[in-house]
């Protein structure tokens, strides 16, 4: 699974003009799944990002996890995250899992992210033409990936 981190002041997600998601300060994470991709992912991901610290503490330093600050998450499924782009100029998606695998993962994974955080995490809808608007704070984007847990 790979997940991009954004830390936002605020973040929504509209489908055929209707906002299905909307967040104040916190996280969007953008999250694409890979056929190979297992709950054992999830996990690692929900663990690292609730914990990651980059929200800054008293003194202004990024000291301070999600947790520590009450923030809110975002989450959007994001299949192109498994874009190979090795040969010509038209990514290739046939790394990123099925819809009938990635679907109940990313539920999986929502579900997951918000009992770590004891609240609700909002999303888009599953495989629809999504529109995301952002105010990133910082900004602050961390690319993380389960396969390459560095």
């Amino acid at each position: 699974m790979r997940v991009l981190v954004q830390r936002v002041r605020e973040a929504s997600v509209t489908v055929d003009g209707r906002i299905t998601g909307a967040i104040g300060a916190g996280l969007l994470l953008l999250v694409g799944i890979e056929a190979p991709d297992s709950r054992a992912d999830s996990e690692w991901l929900v663990k690292k990002i609730s914990q990651l610290r980059i929200f800054d503490d008293d003194d202004g330093v990024m000291n301070r996890s999600l947790l520590d600050c009450g923030g809110e998450v975002l989450a959007v499924s994001q299949f192109t995250l498994f874009a190979t782009t090795k040969k010509g100029n038209r990514p290739g998606y046939s790394r990123a899992a099925r819809p009938e695998q990635s679907s109940p993962m990313f539920d999986e994974f929502v579900q997951l992210m918000s009992a770590a955080l004891g609240k609700a995490v909002p999303t888009g809808v599953f495989g629809a033409d999504m529109q995301v608007a952002l105010v990133n704070d910082g900004p602050v984007t961390i690319w993380l990936d389960s396969k390459a847990p560095e």
